[in-house]
């Protein structure tokens, strides 16, 4: 679990859960459904019901990523402005 130290990495990681449960359960349902009828129809069947839930995890894995990004960033920032005054003080 990544972003654990707020409220909105709590609310990211509940809603990447969510979206990973949706993909297997839309696959599995989808391709039991239909594979009494025909396999190959089933499997494409259950990878087209995978998608919205594909879809959310890649939107969420983004926003893990850019704030992760992000706060890597703000480091990078502090640690430059620290050498930064370091170098004008000599």
């Amino acid at each position: 679990m990544r972003l654990t130290n707020n409220a909105l990495g709590f609310v990211i990681n509940f809603l990447l859960g969510i979206a990973w449960a949706s993909m297997f359960i839309g696959a599995l349902s989808t391709f039991l459904s239909f594979y009494q009828e025909h396999f190959f129809f089933a499997i494409v069947s259950g990878a087209i019901a995978m998608l919205p839930g594909l879809i959310g995890v890649l939107l969420l894995e983004h926003m893990i990523t850019s704030k992760e990004k992000y706060l890597e960033l703000k480091k990078q920032t502090k640690l430059l402005k620290l050498l930064l005054e370091t170098t004008q003080e000599k």
